[in-house]
Protein backbone atom coordinates (compact mmCIF):
# COMPACT_ATOMS: atom_id res chain seq x y z
CA UNK A 1 0.00 0.00 0.00
CA UNK A 2 1.48 3.50 -0.99
CA UNK A 3 0.64 6.69 0.80
CA UNK A 4 0.98 9.98 -0.32
CA UNK A 5 -0.31 13.42 0.95
CA UNK A 6 -3.63 14.31 0.29
CA UNK A 7 -4.03 15.80 -3.58
CA UNK A 8 -5.41 18.75 -1.58
CA UNK A 9 -3.20 19.47 1.22
CA UNK A 10 -0.10 18.96 -1.20
CA UNK A 11 -1.83 21.34 -3.91
CA UNK A 12 -2.37 23.86 -0.77
CA UNK A 13 1.10 23.47 -0.05
CA UNK A 14 2.46 23.79 -3.90
CA UNK A 15 0.55 26.82 -4.39
CA UNK A 16 1.57 28.60 -1.36
CA UNK A 17 5.07 27.76 -1.76
CA UNK A 18 4.68 29.59 -5.50
CA UNK A 19 3.18 32.45 -4.17
CA UNK A 20 5.91 32.90 -1.44
CA UNK A 21 8.08 32.74 -4.05
CA UNK A 22 6.58 35.75 -5.56
CA UNK A 23 4.42 34.17 -8.52
CA UNK A 24 0.88 35.35 -8.80
CA UNK A 25 -1.25 32.31 -8.30
CA UNK A 26 -4.79 32.46 -7.75
CA UNK A 27 -5.71 30.00 -5.59
CA UNK A 28 -8.54 27.78 -6.54
CA UNK A 29 -7.43 24.33 -5.24
CA UNK A 30 -8.47 24.25 -1.91
CA UNK A 31 -11.99 23.64 -0.06
CA UNK A 32 -11.42 25.75 2.50
CA UNK A 33 -14.35 27.74 3.66
CA UNK A 34 -12.61 31.15 3.54
CA UNK A 35 -14.41 33.19 6.14
CA UNK A 36 -13.83 34.46 9.52
CA UNK A 37 -14.78 32.87 12.94
CA UNK A 38 -17.54 34.80 14.39
CA UNK A 39 -17.35 35.71 17.59
CA UNK A 40 -19.83 34.37 19.23
CA UNK A 41 -18.02 30.98 18.58
CA UNK A 42 -14.36 32.61 19.88
CA UNK A 43 -15.99 33.84 22.54
CA UNK A 44 -17.65 30.41 23.31
CA UNK A 45 -14.25 28.46 22.93
CA UNK A 46 -11.91 31.15 25.24
CA UNK A 47 -14.86 30.67 28.03
CA UNK A 48 -14.02 26.53 27.50
CA UNK A 49 -10.38 27.09 27.52
CA UNK A 50 -9.34 25.92 30.85
CA UNK A 51 -11.59 22.20 29.69
CA UNK A 52 -8.62 19.99 29.73
CA UNK A 53 -10.37 16.36 30.36
CA UNK A 54 -10.25 14.00 27.71
CA UNK A 55 -14.47 13.79 28.23
CA UNK A 56 -15.96 10.59 26.87
CA UNK A 57 -15.13 8.65 23.52
CA UNK A 58 -18.30 9.61 21.93
CA UNK A 59 -18.35 13.14 22.91
CA UNK A 60 -19.95 15.27 25.51
CA UNK A 61 -23.25 14.83 26.03
CA UNK A 62 -23.98 18.25 25.34
CA UNK A 63 -22.87 18.54 22.28
CA UNK A 64 -24.51 15.03 21.00
CA UNK A 65 -27.83 16.70 22.60
CA UNK A 66 -27.04 19.46 20.24
CA UNK A 67 -26.51 17.45 17.27
CA UNK A 68 -29.30 15.37 17.70
CA UNK A 69 -31.53 18.90 18.27
CA UNK A 70 -29.82 19.70 15.19
CA UNK A 71 -31.03 16.89 13.06
CA UNK A 72 -34.40 16.68 14.44
CA UNK A 73 -35.49 20.00 13.39
CA UNK A 74 -34.27 18.62 10.29
CA UNK A 75 -37.14 16.41 10.32
CA UNK A 76 -34.36 13.36 11.50
CA UNK A 77 -35.76 12.83 14.97
CA UNK A 78 -32.51 11.70 16.23
CA UNK A 79 -31.01 10.13 19.77
CA UNK A 80 -28.46 11.63 21.57
CA UNK A 81 -26.89 7.96 22.21
CA UNK A 82 -26.65 7.61 18.62
CA UNK A 83 -24.20 10.57 17.69
CA UNK A 84 -20.75 10.06 18.00
CA UNK A 85 -18.72 13.47 17.91
CA UNK A 86 -14.99 12.98 16.51
CA UNK A 87 -12.01 15.64 15.42
CA UNK A 88 -14.00 16.26 12.14
CA UNK A 89 -15.72 14.52 10.09
CA UNK A 90 -13.02 13.38 8.19
CA UNK A 91 -11.95 11.51 11.46
CA UNK A 92 -15.32 9.72 11.63
CA UNK A 93 -15.42 8.81 8.22
CA UNK A 94 -12.79 7.12 8.30
CA UNK A 95 -13.66 5.13 11.55
CA UNK A 96 -17.22 4.28 9.80
CA UNK A 97 -15.29 2.58 6.63
CA UNK A 98 -13.06 1.25 9.07
CA UNK A 99 -16.01 -0.38 11.20
CA UNK A 100 -18.48 -1.52 9.23
CA UNK A 101 -15.77 -3.44 6.42
CA UNK A 102 -15.25 -4.54 3.81
CA UNK A 103 -15.18 -3.22 0.35
CA UNK A 104 -17.32 0.13 -0.64
CA UNK A 105 -19.42 1.86 -3.48
CA UNK A 106 -18.06 5.39 -4.08
CA UNK A 107 -19.68 8.54 -6.48
CA UNK A 108 -17.14 8.85 -9.98
CA UNK A 109 -15.76 11.24 -9.12
CA UNK A 110 -16.15 12.39 -5.48
CA UNK A 111 -13.75 13.45 -2.80
CA UNK A 112 -10.34 12.33 -2.77
CA UNK A 113 -9.91 10.98 0.84
CA UNK A 114 -12.94 8.39 0.53
CA UNK A 115 -10.77 6.13 -1.81
CA UNK A 116 -7.35 6.84 0.05
CA UNK A 117 -9.21 6.14 3.67
CA UNK A 118 -10.56 2.48 2.15
CA UNK A 119 -7.19 2.07 0.96
CA UNK A 120 -5.70 2.73 4.10
CA UNK A 121 -8.18 0.27 5.80
CA UNK A 122 -8.05 -2.51 2.77
CA UNK A 123 -11.31 -1.57 1.68
CA UNK A 124 -11.37 -1.97 -2.05
CA UNK A 125 -13.48 0.99 -3.72
CA UNK A 126 -15.97 0.23 -6.70
CA UNK A 127 -16.36 3.88 -8.85
CA UNK A 128 -19.59 3.87 -10.37
CA UNK A 129 -20.28 7.26 -11.98
CA UNK A 130 -23.54 9.51 -11.21
CA UNK A 131 -26.72 9.95 -13.73
CA UNK A 132 -25.84 12.74 -15.92
CA UNK A 133 -26.33 15.99 -14.86
CA UNK A 134 -26.03 15.01 -11.10
CA UNK A 135 -23.19 14.22 -8.52
CA UNK A 136 -22.26 12.95 -5.40
CA UNK A 137 -24.81 9.88 -5.63
CA UNK A 138 -23.99 6.72 -7.80
CA UNK A 139 -26.30 5.65 -10.41
CA UNK A 140 -28.58 3.39 -8.97
CA UNK A 141 -28.94 0.67 -11.90
CA UNK A 142 -24.80 0.81 -11.92
CA UNK A 143 -24.52 0.17 -7.91
CA UNK A 144 -26.91 -3.05 -8.03
CA UNK A 145 -25.10 -4.55 -10.95
CA UNK A 146 -21.98 -3.86 -9.73
CA UNK A 147 -21.91 -5.05 -6.44
CA UNK A 148 -23.45 -7.97 -7.80
CA UNK A 149 -20.84 -8.56 -9.91
CA UNK A 150 -18.10 -8.04 -7.25
CA UNK A 151 -20.24 -10.39 -5.13
CA UNK A 152 -20.39 -13.45 -7.51
CA UNK A 153 -15.84 -12.48 -7.96
CA UNK A 154 -16.65 -13.22 -3.92
CA UNK A 155 -15.91 -9.78 -3.13
CA UNK A 156 -17.56 -8.79 0.39
CA UNK A 157 -19.18 -5.15 -0.22
CA UNK A 158 -21.24 -3.75 2.89
CA UNK A 159 -21.07 -0.11 1.95
CA UNK A 160 -21.98 3.06 -0.21
CA UNK A 161 -21.31 6.31 0.44
CA UNK A 162 -22.96 9.78 -0.96
CA UNK A 163 -22.22 13.48 -0.88
CA UNK A 164 -24.83 15.62 -0.65
CA UNK A 165 -24.36 18.46 -1.80
CA UNK A 166 -21.07 17.41 -3.97
CA UNK A 167 -17.53 18.08 -3.58
CA UNK A 168 -16.09 18.09 -6.13
CA UNK A 169 -19.18 18.49 -8.73
CA UNK A 170 -21.22 21.26 -6.47
CA UNK A 171 -24.29 19.37 -7.91
CA UNK A 172 -27.51 17.76 -5.70
CA UNK A 173 -28.39 14.55 -6.75
CA UNK A 174 -32.18 14.77 -6.97
CA UNK A 175 -34.71 13.05 -4.65
CA UNK A 176 -35.44 10.60 -7.12
CA UNK A 177 -31.84 9.10 -7.24
CA UNK A 178 -31.17 9.10 -3.27
CA UNK A 179 -34.47 7.22 -3.06
CA UNK A 180 -33.39 4.55 -5.67
CA UNK A 181 -30.08 4.55 -4.24
CA UNK A 182 -31.75 3.60 -0.90
CA UNK A 183 -33.87 1.05 -2.82
CA UNK A 184 -30.76 -0.80 -4.09
CA UNK A 185 -29.47 -0.08 -0.93
CA UNK A 186 -32.11 -2.49 1.12
CA UNK A 187 -32.55 -4.79 -1.58
CA UNK A 188 -28.23 -5.36 -1.46
CA UNK A 189 -28.08 -4.92 2.50
CA UNK A 190 -25.58 -2.12 1.89
CA UNK A 191 -25.16 0.65 4.38
CA UNK A 192 -25.32 3.87 3.04
CA UNK A 193 -22.62 6.51 4.23
CA UNK A 194 -24.06 10.25 3.68
CA UNK A 195 -21.64 12.68 3.97
CA UNK A 196 -24.26 16.12 4.38
CA UNK A 197 -21.37 18.51 5.34
CA UNK A 198 -22.43 20.93 2.93
CA UNK A 199 -25.87 20.90 3.46
CA UNK A 200 -26.57 23.99 5.33
CA UNK A 201 -24.42 25.89 2.17
CA UNK A 202 -27.59 24.96 -0.76
CA UNK A 203 -27.04 28.15 -2.77
CA UNK A 204 -30.83 27.62 -3.42
CA UNK A 205 -32.64 26.48 -0.14
CA UNK A 206 -35.82 25.97 -1.87
CA UNK A 207 -34.06 23.15 -3.80
CA UNK A 208 -35.72 19.81 -3.04
CA UNK A 209 -33.33 18.21 -0.39
CA UNK A 210 -33.52 14.25 0.69
CA UNK A 211 -30.93 12.72 3.09
CA UNK A 212 -31.31 8.69 2.28
CA UNK A 213 -31.98 8.86 5.89
CA UNK A 214 -35.44 10.38 5.03
CA UNK A 215 -36.08 7.12 3.07
CA UNK A 216 -33.61 4.31 4.50
CA UNK A 217 -33.49 5.35 8.00
CA UNK A 218 -32.66 1.96 9.35
CA UNK A 219 -29.32 1.76 7.12
CA UNK A 220 -28.12 5.37 6.89
CA UNK A 221 -25.15 7.17 8.90
CA UNK A 222 -25.09 10.78 8.47
CA UNK A 223 -22.16 12.72 9.14
CA UNK A 224 -21.47 16.32 9.51
CA UNK A 225 -19.68 19.20 10.87
CA UNK A 226 -18.40 22.85 11.10
CA UNK A 227 -15.69 23.29 8.52
CA UNK A 228 -17.94 23.95 5.69
CA UNK A 229 -21.03 25.92 7.15
CA UNK A 230 -19.13 28.07 9.64
CA UNK A 231 -15.57 27.99 8.63
CA UNK A 232 -14.15 26.10 11.70
CA UNK A 233 -11.46 23.94 9.67
CA UNK A 234 -8.84 24.05 11.58
CA UNK A 235 -11.14 23.70 15.05
CA UNK A 236 -11.53 20.14 14.15
CA UNK A 237 -14.83 19.28 14.94
CA UNK A 238 -17.78 16.41 13.46
CA UNK A 239 -20.56 14.61 14.15
CA UNK A 240 -22.08 11.55 13.01
CA UNK A 241 -26.17 10.48 13.34
CA UNK A 242 -25.84 6.45 13.46
CA UNK A 243 -29.18 4.93 12.44
CA UNK A 244 -31.98 3.34 15.23
CA UNK A 245 -30.87 0.11 16.65
CA UNK A 246 -26.88 0.10 15.17
CA UNK A 247 -25.78 -0.55 18.57
CA UNK A 248 -23.50 -2.99 17.32
CA UNK A 249 -21.94 0.01 14.74
CA UNK A 250 -21.54 2.19 17.32
CA UNK A 251 -19.62 0.43 19.14
CA UNK A 252 -17.48 -0.87 16.71
CA UNK A 253 -16.66 2.94 15.73
CA UNK A 254 -16.36 3.71 19.58
CA UNK A 255 -13.35 1.00 19.87
CA UNK A 256 -11.79 2.91 16.42
CA UNK A 257 -11.91 6.47 18.18
CA UNK A 258 -10.37 5.08 21.43
CA UNK A 259 -7.60 3.91 19.61
CA UNK A 260 -7.42 6.21 17.03
CA UNK A 261 -8.68 10.03 18.90
CA UNK A 262 -9.34 9.41 22.13
CA UNK A 263 -11.79 12.23 22.45
CA UNK A 264 -12.61 15.16 20.36
CA UNK A 265 -10.95 18.35 22.20
CA UNK A 266 -13.17 19.79 25.25
CA UNK A 267 -12.78 23.25 24.53
CA UNK A 268 -13.91 23.11 20.39
CA UNK A 269 -16.66 20.56 22.06
CA UNK A 270 -18.30 23.65 23.90
CA UNK A 271 -18.54 25.85 21.29
CA UNK A 272 -20.10 23.30 18.78
CA UNK A 273 -22.92 22.46 21.12
CA UNK A 274 -23.75 25.99 20.80
CA UNK A 275 -23.35 26.50 16.89
CA UNK A 276 -25.08 23.05 16.80
CA UNK A 277 -28.18 24.80 18.52
CA UNK A 278 -28.91 26.74 15.48
CA UNK A 279 -28.48 30.49 17.27
CA UNK A 280 -29.67 33.36 15.36
CA UNK A 281 -26.33 34.87 14.67
CA UNK A 282 -24.78 31.89 13.78
CA UNK A 283 -27.61 30.91 11.37
CA UNK A 284 -27.42 34.05 9.92
CA UNK A 285 -24.13 34.01 9.27
CA UNK A 286 -24.76 30.56 7.86
CA UNK A 287 -26.99 32.38 5.28
CA UNK A 288 -24.94 35.31 4.15
CA UNK A 289 -22.11 32.11 3.68
CA UNK A 290 -23.96 30.75 1.34
CA UNK A 291 -25.22 34.04 -0.69
CA UNK A 292 -21.65 34.76 -1.22
CA UNK A 293 -20.70 31.43 -2.00
CA UNK A 294 -23.15 31.01 -4.18
CA UNK A 295 -22.47 34.18 -6.11
CA UNK A 296 -19.16 33.73 -6.88
CA UNK A 297 -19.74 30.56 -8.05
CA UNK A 298 -21.91 31.57 -10.54
CA UNK A 299 -19.87 34.20 -11.34
CA UNK A 300 -16.27 31.46 -11.96
CA UNK A 301 -19.08 29.21 -13.75
CA UNK A 302 -19.74 31.96 -16.26
CA UNK A 303 -16.10 32.51 -16.54
CA UNK A 304 -15.58 28.28 -17.51
CA UNK A 305 -18.46 28.84 -19.56
CA UNK A 306 -17.60 32.41 -21.73
CA UNK A 307 -14.13 30.15 -23.11
CA UNK A 308 -16.58 26.85 -24.26
CA UNK A 309 -15.90 24.76 -21.65
CA UNK A 310 -19.24 22.09 -20.16
CA UNK A 311 -19.31 23.12 -16.58
CA UNK A 312 -22.39 22.34 -14.61
CA UNK A 313 -24.24 24.92 -12.78
CA UNK A 314 -23.24 24.98 -8.86
CA UNK A 315 -26.22 24.08 -6.59
CA UNK A 316 -24.39 24.28 -3.09
CA UNK A 317 -20.69 24.60 -1.31
CA UNK A 318 -17.99 25.98 -3.52
CA UNK A 319 -17.26 23.52 -6.31
CA UNK A 320 -17.06 23.86 -9.94
CA UNK A 321 -16.46 20.73 -11.83
CA UNK A 322 -15.70 21.85 -15.67
CA UNK A 323 -14.62 20.31 -18.57
CA UNK A 324 -11.93 21.53 -20.79
CA UNK A 325 -11.28 18.44 -22.78
CA UNK A 326 -12.95 21.02 -25.80
CA UNK A 327 -9.47 22.60 -25.64
CA UNK A 328 -7.36 19.15 -26.73
CA UNK A 329 -4.72 20.11 -24.67
CA UNK A 330 -4.42 16.53 -22.97
CA UNK A 331 -6.20 15.04 -19.85
CA UNK A 332 -6.66 16.15 -16.33
CA UNK A 333 -2.86 16.09 -15.79
CA UNK A 334 -1.80 18.25 -18.45
CA UNK A 335 -4.44 20.99 -17.57
CA UNK A 336 -3.88 21.14 -14.52
CA UNK A 337 -0.34 21.99 -15.14
CA UNK A 338 -0.92 24.56 -18.25
CA UNK A 339 -3.14 26.45 -16.00
CA UNK A 340 -0.74 26.45 -12.84
CA UNK A 341 2.64 27.23 -15.03
CA UNK A 342 1.37 29.13 -17.66
CA UNK A 343 -1.62 30.81 -16.61
CA UNK A 344 -1.10 31.14 -12.38
CA UNK A 345 -4.78 29.78 -11.71
CA UNK A 346 -4.32 27.28 -9.33
CA UNK A 347 -6.60 23.83 -9.60
CA UNK A 348 -7.35 20.20 -9.01
CA UNK A 349 -7.08 17.65 -11.88
CA UNK A 350 -10.34 15.08 -12.09
CA UNK A 351 -8.23 11.97 -11.91
CA UNK A 352 -7.52 13.03 -8.06
CA UNK A 353 -11.38 12.75 -8.15
CA UNK A 354 -11.11 8.79 -9.55
CA UNK A 355 -12.43 10.41 -12.45
CA UNK A 356 -10.68 9.54 -15.85
CA UNK A 357 -7.19 11.07 -16.37
CA UNK A 358 -7.59 11.58 -20.40
CA UNK A 359 -10.68 14.01 -19.47
CA UNK A 360 -9.67 17.23 -19.11
CA UNK A 361 -11.78 18.01 -15.95
CA UNK A 362 -10.34 19.87 -13.05
CA UNK A 363 -12.30 20.70 -9.37
CA UNK A 364 -12.62 24.40 -8.91
CA UNK A 365 -12.67 25.65 -5.49
CA UNK A 366 -14.06 29.79 -5.32
CA UNK A 367 -13.67 29.98 -1.46
CA UNK A 368 -10.54 31.80 -1.01
CA UNK A 369 -11.08 34.25 -3.37
CA UNK A 370 -12.98 36.33 -0.77
CA UNK A 371 -9.61 38.56 0.53
CA UNK A 372 -7.06 38.05 2.06
CA UNK A 373 -7.55 39.63 5.18
CA UNK A 374 -10.17 39.12 7.43
CA UNK A 375 -11.84 42.90 6.92
CA UNK A 376 -12.06 41.68 2.78
CA UNK A 377 -13.38 38.71 4.21
CA UNK A 378 -16.18 40.29 6.03
CA UNK A 379 -17.09 43.22 3.75
CA UNK A 380 -17.56 40.49 1.07
CA UNK A 381 -19.31 38.47 3.40
CA UNK A 382 -21.76 41.30 4.12
CA UNK A 383 -21.59 42.69 0.79
CA UNK A 384 -25.30 43.07 -1.27
CA UNK A 385 -22.73 43.20 -4.05
CA UNK A 386 -19.38 41.03 -3.73
CA UNK A 387 -18.44 41.02 -7.21
CA UNK A 388 -17.75 44.48 -7.49
CA UNK A 389 -15.51 44.71 -4.27
CA UNK A 390 -12.30 45.17 -5.75
CA UNK A 391 -9.77 42.55 -5.08
CA UNK A 392 -13.12 40.12 -6.20
CA UNK A 393 -13.83 41.82 -9.04
CA UNK A 394 -9.34 41.66 -9.47
CA UNK A 395 -9.40 37.70 -9.28
CA UNK A 396 -12.26 37.17 -11.56
CA UNK A 397 -10.16 39.46 -14.20
CA UNK A 398 -7.09 37.89 -13.50
CA UNK A 399 -8.95 34.28 -14.26
CA UNK A 400 -11.10 35.65 -17.43
CA UNK A 401 -7.42 36.73 -18.95
CA UNK A 402 -5.86 33.35 -18.26
CA UNK A 403 -8.84 31.33 -19.46
CA UNK A 404 -9.36 33.55 -22.05
CA UNK A 405 -5.61 32.64 -23.09
CA UNK A 406 -6.08 29.23 -23.18
CA UNK A 407 -5.55 27.34 -26.56
CA UNK A 408 -3.22 24.63 -27.93
CA UNK A 409 -1.08 27.33 -29.96
CA UNK A 410 -0.79 29.53 -27.24
CA UNK A 411 0.13 26.77 -24.48
CA UNK A 412 2.52 25.63 -27.03
CA UNK A 413 4.43 29.18 -27.16
CA UNK A 414 3.87 29.65 -23.63
CA UNK A 415 5.66 26.34 -22.34
CA UNK A 416 8.77 27.01 -24.77
CA UNK A 417 9.34 30.39 -22.72
CA UNK A 418 8.07 28.95 -19.91
CA UNK A 419 6.65 30.15 -16.90
CA UNK A 420 6.50 33.78 -16.04
CA UNK A 421 7.01 35.55 -12.46
CA UNK A 422 4.07 38.26 -11.97
CA UNK A 423 4.33 40.17 -9.00
CA UNK A 424 1.57 39.68 -6.54
CA UNK A 425 -1.11 42.59 -6.87
CA UNK A 426 -1.75 44.23 -3.69
CA UNK A 427 -5.40 42.00 -3.11
CA UNK A 428 -6.67 38.96 -3.58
Amino acid sequence: MSVTLSATLAANEDIERRRRAGERVLHLAFGEAGLPVHPALRDRLAAASERNGYGPVAGASGLRAAAAGYWTRRGLVTDPELVVCGPGSKSLLYGLILAIGGDIVLPMPSWVSYAAQADLVGSRPILVPAPPGEGGVPDPDLVAAQVRQARAEGRTVNSVLVTLPDNPTGRLATPETVRRLAEVARDLDLTIISDEIYRDLMHDPDVPYTSPADVAPERTVITTGLSKSLALGGWRIGVARLPEGAHSLRQRVLAVASEIWSAPAAPVQEAAAYAFGDPYELTERIELSRRLHGTVARAVHDRFAEIGASVPTPQGGFYLYPDLSHLRLGGSTEITKILLEEHGIGVLPGHAFGDDPSAARVRVAVSLLYGETTEERLAALTSPDPLSLPWIAANLEFLSTGLSRLSPVRSRTARERGPALVPLPCHG
